[in-house]
């Protein structure tokens, strides 16, 4: 009993980790004008990521080598550094409306791109068994809830900063894909 407690808590650990990282991308993302109904679906779409993409890792990692796990952070990396780009532009604009507004493939490439971490974490799990299926519940129900946190809190940071706020959530996702790329 107390070896699967201890095991529960270092995955629960592990889901924290993973979660935080879709924490911060959203409090960038939060700063965009988003009403509780989208907070919500966003959420719910990135815990949705973070339970399929480890499924996907653990698939892939079978016949894939090692490799492929540093590419998964490359790209994360790199999609986060054109979505933090793309919102510092438009930032600049006097449009209505932002292109990367995450709604529709919006919403499925912004969770995409905050649950790449899943995949690679994915691809080293191991043997799909009754434990897998306790991690990629707790990645999902982690990266959800540290989600709604983070667009909840930008979402006020963006009340006090006005136009201001959508690039310095630019600003925000620019250093996580920075951080991806080269720490």
């Amino acid at each position: 009993m107390g070896a699967l407690v201890g095991e529960m808590m270092a995955l629960s650990m592990m889901a924290f980790a993973l979660g935080m990282d879709a924490f911060s991308v959203a409090l960038g993302m939060g700063m965009l004008r988003l009403r509780l109904r989208q907070i919500f679906y966003i959420g719910l779409t990135v815990g949705l990521f973070h339970i399929v993409m480890p499924l996907v890792g653990m698939a892939v990692g079978r016949l894939l080598s090692r490799e492929l796990g540093s590419f998964a952070t490359y790209t994360g990396g790199a999609l986060l550094l054109w979505l933090g780009g793309q919102m510092i532009v438009t930032s600049f604009r006097h449009e209505g409306g932002s292109p990367l507004f995450p709604r529709g493939a919006g919403l499925l490439f912004f969770a995409f791109t905050v649950s790449l971490d899943s995949f690679s974490v994915g691809l080293s799990l191991g043997i799909f068994g009754a434990r897998t299926m306790a991690t990629i519940f707790l990645f999902g129900l982690f990266s959800m809830g540290l989600t709604w946190m983070g667009l909840i809190v930008g979402r006020r940071v963006q009340q006090w900063l006005g136009a201001y706020s959508e690039a310095l959530g630019g600003s925000i996702l620019l250093a996580f894909g920075f951080k991806l790329l080269f720490w």
